[in-house]
């Protein structure tokens, strides 16, 4: 199925037909659509750069991002074009929505082990590719991670992502302060010596306990609380006690990624080797375990948004 990744999408909007929506964001709604010509289902995230605080070259930026990607683990743009005042960006349609829709729908205790870990591998794959290539994502979590109807998985939003090769010069590390508090690591959160790819496996390892828990550690608490907490406390982990259910290797996997000092934390390359992943199964155990009986995504969305 690869060779259709090269197909030429239309960049005209009489060229699709939208549907219902399935996502939203500050500034951008993410709708179910028709691409006429290929009769084919796709989603179009409709920017609307009036109400966008981001400049337009950054978007630019990321749409190109987007369209170069080419990894079965990161959602790749089609193409992008602009519709009066917003930016259409053209990207496969990921029918059972975000890990995060999936578990507020069904699943609001977290998954179980064998699921988290095959998600988990799926996302792992998928920084590899991007720090390899110079890209720190920046904003891993459940929202950002996309299952198809079929159990595959996707990595998704560069909204935030960086490169780190910027005018084919390695920068050594960002200083931008972006995330999402509860997911953010703590270097980012201190803004003094700037930060590398060892702060998305900081996210990855929140990420893991939002899997394992239905909600990221300090979910509860305003941004600014989460930031003292993140900085001030002890790193947060799977408890051995309440967290019977997992495994030794998840609590140490875990603990290997929530590390304060990003220079012994492993790579996302070393992490993939670790022990834990042996629990990871296919995507047609993912589509068994976890998307049997799933609502239509547009429904979902509703239902959430009410």
């Amino acid at each position: 199925m690869e060779y259709l990744s090269n197909k030429k999408f239309p960049i005209n909007s009489k060229d699709y037909k939208l549907y219902e929506e399935v996502g939203e964001g500050v500034s951008a709604t993410v709708y179910r659509a028709l691409c006429i010509p290929f009769n084919e289902i796709v989603a179009v995230k409709v920017m609307d750069l009036e109400r966008c605080n981001d400049n337009l070259d950054g978007i630019r930026h990321e749409v190109q991002t987007m369209s170069l990607i080419d990894h079965p683990n990161v959602l790749r743009a089609h193409c992008s074009f602009s519709v009066g005042s917003c930016l259409w960006i053209v990207m496969p349609y990921m029918a059972s929505g975000s890990c995060l829709h999936i578990m507020k729908s069904s699943y609001p205790e977290g998954f179980e082990q064998a699921v988290i870990a095959t998600l988990l591998r799926e996302v792992l794959k998928a920084l590899v590719y991007l720090h390899s290539n110079g890209h720190i994502h920046r904003d891993v979590k459940a929202g950002n991670i996309l299952v198809d109807s079929k159990g595959a998985i996707k990595l998704a939003d560069f909204g935030v992502s960086a490169c780190m090769f910027d005018a084919g010069d390695r920068q050594r590390s960002r200083n931008t302060f972006v995330g999402t508090p509860c997911w953010m690591a703590p270097e980012v959160m201190q803004q003094l010596n700037g930060y590398d790819f060892k702060a998305d496996i900081w996210s990855f390892g929140i990420t893991a306990l939002e899997l394992a828990h239905g909600h990221a550690p300090f979910s509860k608490y305003p941004p600014m609380k989460v930031l003292l907490m993140t900085l001030q406390n002890a790193p947060p982990g799977l408890d051995y006690e309440r967290d019977r259910r997992f495994s030794k290797s998840f609590k140490e996997m875990v603990g290997a990624c929530l590390v304060k000092d990003p220079k012994k934390r492993p790579t996302s390359e070393k992490l993939l080797k670790h022990r834990f992943f042996k629990h990871a199964c296919s995507k047609e155990f993912l589509a068994w375990a976890i998307l049997n009986g799933l609502a239509p995504l547009g429904d979902r969305f509703r239902m959430l948004k009410v």
